[in-house]
Formats: C-alpha cells, sequence, structure tokens
C-alpha cells in the first residue's frame, strides 16, 4: 500500500455494526508512501496514526472526486425521475 498527503484512507468493515471510515492521509511517515499513515477520520473529525490492515485501500484525490462527482449526478438523476412521475401520476 502507497499513498501520498490528500489521499484517501478507506477502511471497509467486515461486520454489519459499523460502516466504512473514511480518512484524508494528513501525513506520511516513510518516504516510499508506506504505511503509517496520519488520517483526519471524517466521521470524527479526529486525527489518528494508522497502521491499515488487509481492510483497508487508499483512494487517490482525484479518483474519490470523480466517484462522489457520478454519485451526485445518479442521485439527481433520481430525483429527476421521481419529480417527473409524480407530474404524470
Amino acid at each position: 500500500m502507497r499513498a501520498q498527503p490528500g489521499d484517501w484512507l478507506v477502511v471497509e468493515q467486515a461486520n454489519t455494526e459499523r460502516e466504512a471510515r473514511r480518512g484524508r492521509i494528513e501525513e506520511v511517515s516513510l518516504p516510499d508512501g508506506a504505511p503509517p499513515y496520519r488520517v483526519r477520520w471524517l466521521d470524527t473529525g479526529r486525527q489518528a496514526l494508522v497502521f491499515p490492515g488487509p481492510d483497508a485501500h487508499v483512494v487517490i484525490a482525484g479518483e474519490l472526486e470523480d466517484r462522489n462527482s457520478r454519485a451526485a449526478d445518479r442521485a439527481a438523476h433520481v430525483q429527476r425521475e421521481i419529480l417527473e412521475h409524480r407530474r404524470r401520476s
């Protein structure tokens, strides 16, 4: 696993009691981008030094922006479809 500041660490949860966590990588300790990382978690706003496990992966900043944009476009499309359906009903 390799990262740089500004990338995102996503930790998928193996159970239904917790959601996946996303945190922005603020600092990379080693020059080659290997862990540990200083991460600011979105769900708490807190920083932590993280040694990611096998349920974690790094998403580069641009890729995450693209994913978020596509998700927003899909949500807007669904909302338009709902409004159109209500108008026809």
